[in-house]
């Protein structure tokens, strides 16, 4: 008679097939998370190109005009005009910023001689509604941000 002795435990295979399934698990899990960020992150940029765009564009048109900016600019400190062609409901759409109710129309000033296009957000921006905002204080700096970006950042420029 054979003398069988019963050995409890992990093969080695055992073992590696573990570790690869738990490897494989990590990288979907990694990959299924990252896009979300990366995607946002991607739109940031975006709007920080276009707000850099706009203000750019705002301030060649003043040095072709003698230092004066686009009319319709308002200087009321704290109210921000939405760029676009809507005529109203353009102050529930940008965040926690006050803006006024009709959006300002810069196209017709701006484009095609200092700006090809006004941009329009990557996420939710129309011609109606750009989803970005500008300003000009009581010093004459202009202000252009975005209304809504994604991850908590804070997209804006002022010159």
């Amino acid at each position: 008679m054979k003398n069988s002795k019963s050995v409890s435990g992990f093969t080695l295979i055992e073992i590696l097939l573990v570790v690869a399934i738990l490897a494989i698990l990590a990288g979907i899990v990694i990959i299924a998370v990252n896009p979300a960020r990366q995607l946002g992150q991607a739109n940031n940029s975006r709007r920080q190109a276009d707000v850099t765009t706009i203000i750019n564009a705002v301030y060649q048109y003043a040095l072709d005009n003698g230092g004066s900016l686009p009319s319709g600019i308002d200087s009321t400190v704290g109210s921000f005009q939405v760029l676009g062609t809507a005529p109203s409901g353009c102050d529930t759409t940008c965040g926690s910023f006050t803006t006024l109710p009709a959006c300002l129309n810069l196209s017709g000033t701006l484009t095609p001689t200092y700006i090809v296009g006004i941009p329009l957000d990557p996420q939710s921006g129309t011609v109606a509604n750009t989803d970005y905002y500008i300003n000009k204080d009581a010093n004459n700096r202009v202000t252009v941000g975005s209304c809504d970006p994604q991850l908590s950042a804070v997209i804006s420029v002022t010159r």
